[in-house]
C-alpha cells in the first residue's frame, strides 16, 4: 500500500475511465487509486473491475446503489482512505481536466513543503481554463470572490475540486458534518479547514474542460453554493 490514495468519483465515464487511471499509474511517483462510480448506466465500473486484473493491490472499487452527489462521493472515499491509513488522500475528476502530473506537485505541497491542505489553482496566477465559455469562467470566479468576501478565507478558487487533504484535516473535519453536495461540498471543505487553522496552499494549474463525456454542473448545484456560502458562515459565527 501507498501513502496516497486518489479519489475519483464516476457517474457515466467509460469513455475516460480506462486513460485516467492508467496517466496516474505512470506517474514517477506511486499512488493507489479508489474509484468510487454511482452505478453508472454505462457500466464505467465493470471496465474498472477488468482494470483491477491489471493493478492488483493498486486500484481499488467501490459502487454505490445511486447517483448521490459529488460530495458524499468523497465523503464515501475520504472514510474508505482513513480507515486504511493513507497519509494523503487527493481529490481528481475523471475527466483529465485535472492534469495527473500535477499530483505530485500538490504531494510536494504537502509533503515536502509544510501545507496540510494543497489546492490545485486555476486562478493563482490570473485565469488558467482551457476551453471554457466565458460565461462559465465568470461564473466561477466570480462565485471565488463571493466566497472570499462572505468567508474571510484567502483562498483564490474556492470551489477547486483538485486537492490533497493530509489525513490530519480529514480526521479533525467529520466527514459526517459536511452538508453540501456540490460546489458547496468544496468549499465547505475548505471553509473547515480555514476554521481549524490548517495550513492552505494553492499551487497554480491549468483546467481543461472534459472532451469526452458530459458536464455534470446543474443549477441546483449552483444555487446550493451560493446560499450554501451564507448558511456556513453564519453557522460557524453561531457555533463560536
Amino acid at each position: 500500500m501507498q501513502d496516497a490514495l486518489v479519489i475519483i468519483p464516476t457517474y457515466n465515464e467509460i469513455e475516460n475511465i480506462e486513460a485516467i487511471v492508467k496517466a496516474v499509474f505512470t506517474l514517477d511517483k506511486a499512488y493507489d487509486i479508489l474509484v468510487v462510480d454511482d452505478n453508472s448506466p454505462d457500466k464505467t465500473s465493470e471496465r474498472v473491475k477488468l482494470l483491477q486484473q491489471e493493478y492488483k493491490n493498486r486500484l481499488f472499487l467501490e459502487v454505490r446503489k445511486e447517483k448521490a452527489g459529488l460530495g458524499t462521493a468523497y465523503i464515501h472515499g475520504f472514510k474508505w482512505g482513513l480507515e486504511r491509513h493513507y497519509e494523503y488522500i487527493f481529490e481528481m475528476d475523471a475527466d483529465f481536466s485535472h492534469n495527473p502530473k500535477d499530483l505530485i506537485r500538490l504531494y510536494d505541497a504537502c509533503r515536502k513543503e509544510g501545507a496540510d491542505v494543497s489546492i490545485g489553482s486555476r486562478y493563482i496566477k490570473g485565469v488558467n481554463v482551457v476551453n471554457w465559455p466565458l460565461s462559465r469562467i465568470i461564473l466561477s470566479y466570480g462565485a471565488s470572490i463571493y466566497v472570499k468576501l462572505i468567508t474571510g478565507m484567502r483562498v483564490q478558487d474556492a470551489t477547486a475540486g483538485f486537492i490533497c487533504y493530509k489525513r490530519k484535516v480529514l480526521e479533525a473535519i467529520n466527514p459526517d458534518d459536511i452538508k453540501f453536495i456540490g460546489y458547496a461540498f468544496q468549499i465547505e471543505m475548505k471553509f473547515n479547514s480555514h476554521l481549524k487553522h490548517f495550513k492552505i496552499v494553492e499551487v497554480p494549474v491549468i483546467f481543461t474542460d472534459r472532451i469526452k463525456g458530459k458536464s455534470k454542473l446543474s443549477s441546483s448545484i449552483i444555487s446550493e453554493a451560493i446560499f450554501g456560502v451564507i448558511s456556513m458562515k453564519l453557522k460557524s459565527i453561531f457555533n463560536k
